[in-house]
């Protein structure tokens, strides 16, 4: 496999507002320096509490925040988050994204066909828009007729599916999913992470989640990396870092979920 994507000593620190026109100006740290390499068809668990840097890092990864300091190379590509939307575009066929909240992600006015026939048009797709459209809500288990209805007319988890299909419609290289299944009800969450482990089998595309459920990113990603205050703690292959982890936070993290008895 090659390296996919790649992060320089990424960085990035946000300027806190002075009280007084005397007061020091500060900066608060949302990502210490870090450096990470995810490689074409791998899955990469991204865990950790909230506020400890995860979704900044995969902001930073997607070109949309510009790093304080730092680079991010995608498929061998410059990452240039303050360059023109347009000279972006290349980043944004080669990568596809779902977000936490399916209710909050879908346009209300839109059709379901025009959603997930949007980053056709806007990437300049070349090929038939329609059939595509059709296939991919074949792929994420959603018939033909749900192309004319509306997303308010779907239950959470459809919706979620209708935001995977748009995230898969261009075939991107990758697919980035920002805590995607903590919206959804247990159930739900089951048959979406079963079609997430799926879709990757059959296109092969590379995949990094966020997460906080750790029992999600032990389904589906054979790489993680555990985050902590802005700093990535402990890396390596799944299995081994949950089985023995090194760091004493990865313990801590473990050690807080839930069992029954």
């Amino acid at each position: 496999m090659t390296d996919l994507i790649v992060a320089h000593g990424v960085s990035r620190s946000h300027p806190v507002p002075r009280r007084t026109l005397f007061e020091r100006r500060a900066t608060s740290v949302a990502l210490e320096p870090t450096s990470l390499t995810i490689r074409a068809g791998s899955s990469l668990g991204i865990i950790g509490e909230s506020g400890s840097g995860k979704s900044t890092l995969v902001r930073l990864l997607l070109g949309l925040e510009t790093p304080t300091t730092g680079t991010v190379d995608v498929g061998g590509r410059l990452v240039d988050a303050s360059a023109p939307a347009r000279s972006q575009r290349w980043l944004r066929r080669m990568t596809g994204v779902v977000f936490q909240d399916p209710y909050a992600s879908l346009d209300p006015r839109m059709t379901v066909g025009r959603i997930v026939a949007e980053p056709l048009w806007a990437l300049g797709v070349p090929g038939d828009h329609r059939a595509r459209v059709a296939e991919v809500l074949g792929q994420v288990g959603l018939g033909a007729d749900a192309t004319e209805r509306y997303p308010h007319e779907f239950s959470g988890g459809q919706r979620q599916r209708v935001a995977l299909a748009r995230a898969i419609a261009h075939r991107p290289a990758v697919l980035f999913g920002d805590e995607p299944l903590s919206a959804l009800d247990v159930t739900v969450r089951a048959q979406i992470l079963r079609l997430l482990g799926e879709l990757r089998r059959e296109t092969g595309m590379t995949l990094v989640l966020v997460s906080h459920d750790i029992g999600v990113v032990q389904s589906l990603c054979e790489q993680v990396a555990v985050m902590k205050d802005g700093a990535i703690v402990e890396q390596g292959a799944t299995a081994e870092v949950l089985r023995r982890p090194a760091d004493p936070y990865t313990r801590r993290l473990l050690a807080s979920i839930p069992t029954l008895p």
